[in-house]
């Protein structure tokens, strides 16, 4: 043993045969690091091991509550450990402590060093413990931070003895915590109901700015906390190897957020009572087509109308949102909104004050996505796989910038059922550009004119519909029938409150298909984020997402990441192109879905482009008096036209008229027994399509 503790005081060198020497840090202390103040006894610990010898049984401190109501320090384990550096120095040994009372272990050079700075501590609340048989007797920390300690031990009983103890330790802390967030809770609990107590009028109410404000932040802190309880619990699940399944004693108590008694009162329209807004501010979510009640559906319909592209003009409707900050008659709809929300509450039919609303449809701003049609048609003219699935990973990275009108957050309107959209481009065919290595051609104007002859042009038409009010599903299918080249596409939108930011899941996915090719490129789409609702808010992307074609091989895997706690920069996003056949990487990207994306590909050239200054093609669409009666601008006029004048009251007022139609349809069909049938789209098991694909004609 005292040889072992020597060699760490030297600092140990790279020795993977190094044994482990754990001992007691006081005299008379149960060699099995007895924990009398829980309730277990030093003996039946030992007995558990099967013994214990002094090689392979840590020591502690003494353990138990002192008699006299005083408090003595929770045990501490502590020996000789070997630690994993890194392939320059391999395995050292290191001189380990254990705090059972603050759930951090530490290591230092050597015992002697102990009572210094230690070299680096871990805390254990949350992380998993785990065997590995990379070398003999070994273990690993996961820490909940994303720290990962390799050890090992002497032997096999004492790397037993330590994986116990530091489970132990992680499970007490974990419950400890939530044992915290569900007194913190209770206590946020008392305060709401204190507040909501107050008399309707006299000098102190209810609806006090400044109480207002307390109980919005109070319930948003709480969420706050709980979700990042939930993210250490998810990041503990996931730490270990893809085949570790967490033991008995690895078990980790949730918490389900707080519940909020008085979240029925955001349904139907409970808030119209609160002081109407005079003006418009920026505070919203990002897409959730259903969280307003949906209440407007169309007559009956015969089959798909006849859209006529000859009609289509260029758009030049300014949508962008100008709009900064909150107003403060508006503030106290945001905070009474904010304080009766709870962590991870669906937020499908809360009502939401029409003054956040951005002046375009949800159906519209996918269309948006498709802003640079010139790089989605050169997909199909690369010359080979290779080239064609990182053509598609280029245009996928530039769509999402031109999709979201600046950096506000501000929410579409949420379609109603049967409501349709159609737009198209002419994409001059000098513009399309096969070769990947080449940037995309500059132009004069961000905006680029049509082509005046239609023979020097590609046509791309687009149509969206929302198919679905439970769950909310919106549908868009584009096409080019001169390069062959279709996408069909399928999204439901869901959106949670997060304490001070909403989030939205884009669930479904897309089709891309090159019928020329053979090839179908199926993609999924990153979740969105409204952050700081109670400021500025502001928009973000995160998730990863997939592209994948199997007649290939091919498949790309792109990374939304959102800006962390503290540092870091917003609006990353990474993605790398795999040959799956070959476990080849044939290109990497990194940068800003909003600004400058880097490629490199597998000959070592790179490419990059800036976002911001890609040309814009204009969508081409039918004036409002010859769209129909379900065509979203023709559907939407009334709210926009009162919106752009700033009459939020006419505003709201035009959209409730919406809403009650639909509502009115939809008892009307119920009664009926008659289920609503799309026009444009049919739904094939957990997709839909559309009616008549361009693959139904090749």
């Amino acid at each position: 043993m005292e040889r072992a503790a020597q060699g760490a005081d030297s600092g140990g060198g790279s020795n993977c045969s190094s044994r482990s020497s754990s001992r007691a840090t006081s005299a008379g202390s149960s060699p099995s690091c007895s924990l009398a103040g829980r309730g277990v006894s030093g003996r039946s610990a030992t007995a558990a091991l099967g013994g214990g010898g002094s090689r392979s049984s840590p020591g502690s401190v003494a353990a138990s509550p002192s008699g006299s109501g005083g408090r003595r320090r929770e045990p501490a384990l502590e020996g000789v450990l070997s630690k994993y550096t890194n392939l320059l120095q391999g395995w050292q040994n290191r001189y380990f402590v254990l705090d059972f009372e603050t759930g951090i272990l530490q290591y230092f050079v050597n015992e002697q060093s102990k009572h210094q700075k230690p070299r680096g501590a871990l805390s254990l609340s949350g992380a998993i413990v785990s065997l590995s048989d990379e070398a003999p007797h070994m273990l690993v920390v996961y820490a909940a931070s994303g720290e990962v300690y390799k050890l090992r031990a002497a032997d096999a009983k004492e790397k037993q003895f330590w994986v116990t103890q530091l489970r132990a330790c992680a499970k007490h802390h974990m419950e400890t915590n939530s044992k915290m967030m569900s007194q913190v809770e209770g206590q946020q609990k008392t305060l709401v109901h204190a507040i909501e107590s107050l008399p309707g009028s006299g000098p102190l109410t209810a609806l006090d700015q400044d109480l207002l404000l307390l109980k919005a932040t109070s319930a948003a802190t709480l969420s706050c906390l709980g979700e990042c309880l939930s993210l250490l619990q998810q990041s503990v699940r996931q730490a270990g190897p893809p085949s570790h399944k967490p033991g008995a004693s690895e078990n980790i108590l949730g918490w389900h957020g707080p519940k909020s008694h008085s979240a029925e009162q955001l349904k139907n329209g409970t808030l119209g009572s609160l002081p109407s807004a005079s003006a418009n501010i920026t505070w919203a979510i990002l897409p959730n087509s259903a969280e307003e009640e949906q209440t407007s559906e169309p007559e009956p319909n015969s089959g798909p109308e006849l859209v006529l592209s000859e009609d289509e003009k260029s758009d030049n409707e300014d949508s962008e949102e100008t709009e900064l900050g909150v107003l403060e008659d508006q503030r106290s709809v945001i905070l009474h909104l904010i304080s009766q929300l709870k962590l991870g509450m669906d937020l499908t039919k809360v009502v939401l004050p029409t003054f956040i609303l951005e002046k375009r449809s949800l159906l519209e701003m996918y269309a948006d996505f498709m802003a640079h049609p010139d790089l989605l048609l050169a997909v199909a003219a690369g010359a080979t796989p290779e080239e064609r699935v990182i053509g598609f990973v280029e245009y996928y990275l530039t769509a999402f910038h031109e999709g979201r009108k600046g950096a506000l957050a501000k929410k579409p309107y949420n379609p109603i059922i049967g409501e349709t959209f159609h737009c198209s481009w002419d994409v001059p065919r000098d513009r399309v550009k096969p070769k990947r290595t080449a940037p995309p051609s500059p132009s004069s104007c961000h905006t680029l004119p049509m082509a005046d002859d239609p023979s020097k042009s590609y046509k791309l038409r687009f149509v969206a519909e929302q198919v679905s009010h439970h769950p909310p599903i919106s549908c868009f299918y584009c096409e080019c029938k001169e390069k062959k080249l279709c996408i069909n596409t399928h999204v439901w939108t869901k959106s949670k409150f997060m304490g001070m930011s909403v989030g939205v899941s884009m669930i479904g996915e897309g089709v891309l298909s090159l019928l020329e090719h053979g090839e179908e490129y199926v993609f999924t789409l990153p979740s969105a984020y409204a952050r700081s609702i109670l400021t500025i808010p502001w928009v973000e992307l995160g998730g990863k997402v997939s592209i994948s074609c199997a007649k290939t091989g091919y498949s790309a895997t792109v990374t939304f990441h959102t800006k962390p706690f503290y540092g870091g920069k917003v609006h990353r996003v990474t993605a790398e192109v795999k040959h799956n056949p070959t476990n080849t990487i044939v290109c990497k990207a990194h940068g800003e879905w909003n600004g400058t994306l880097e490629f490199t590909y597998s000959n070592g050239e790179t490419k990059v482009i800036d976002t911001t200054a890609l040309p814009v093609y204009p969508k081409k669409i039918r004036p409002l008096e010859k769209q129909g009666p379900m065509e979203s601008r023709n559907l939407w006029q009334e709210v926009t036209r009162n919106l752009r004048l700033g009459d939020i009251e006419a505003a709201t007022e035009q959209k409730r008229r919406l809403e009650e139609k639909q509502r009115a349809e939809e008892r009307k069909r119920e009664t009926l027994r008659v289920p609503w049938q799309p026009r444009y789209f049919t739904q094939e098991g957990d997709g839909w399509v559309y009616f008549n694909p361009l693959w139904k004609a090749h």
